[in-house]
């Protein structure tokens, strides 16, 4: 956590001389309950570093799926997993955006820790690639799109449900099918008519 406080903010004691600090520099906000900016960032970066890998572990455990059931039956959990996920991390998050300064710092430590949305993308998007190629997804559909449209579901009920509550939505189950339903990946068969 150390290294992830160098990069978003230095260390978080007093300025030396006595001189306030600005707000980016780690003046304590009420809001973050005596946390500087540049502390919260901290703490958010190592629950990221912590969270993620188990999220990335369970995308790579995808492709192990491929030809297996059906797809969306497949992709089900993973949507669910991304809901809470998201659901967790999203609201640590918030006070990198306090200033332009931590915001920046933030950027620059998921860049340099390689923490960014492409670990997370690539995955899925290998996922249903290989699907594509046996022929259970449409031809048509990309991959790395359609896995952006997934997470971004995921992202999307996660954050409204930090801001309106649990309850006031679809559950995180039925979010989850709503999400894998609407993709419409699967190969639809047609329907052969009835002989009368």
């Amino acid at each position: 956590m150390a290294v992830f406080m160098k990069q978003v903010g230095g260390d978080s004691s007093a300025n030396p001389g006595g001189a306030p600090a600005r707000p980016e520099e780690g003046a304590a906000y009420p809001q973050l309950r005596g946390a500087t900016p540049a502390q919260a960032v901290g703490m958010f970066l190592a629950l990221l570093q912590d969270r993620l890998p188990v999220w990335l572990h369970g995308l790579d455990d995808l492709m192990h799926m491929a030809g297996k059931g059906r797809v969306n039956d497949n992709l089900l959990p993973v949507a669910r997993a991304g809901i809470d996920y998201y659901a967790e991390v999203q609201a640590a998050a918030m006070p990198a955006f306090i200033s332009p300064s931590i915001t920046v710092r933030f950027r620059e430590a998921l860049r340099e820790t390689d923490l960014g949305p492409s670990s997370e993308i690539a995955p899925l998007a290998r996922y249903i690639a290989a699907e594509r190629g046996l022929g259970r997804v449409s031809p048509d559909v990309t991959p790395e799109a359609s896995a952006r449209l997934l997470l971004a579901g995921c992202f999307r009920h996660a954050y409204y449900e930090m801001f309106i509550g649990a309850g006031s939505g679809l559950s995180r189950d039925d979010g989850a099918v709503e999400i894998v339903r609407e993709l419409r990946l699967e190969v639809v068969t047609p329907r052969t008519p009835a002989l009368s």
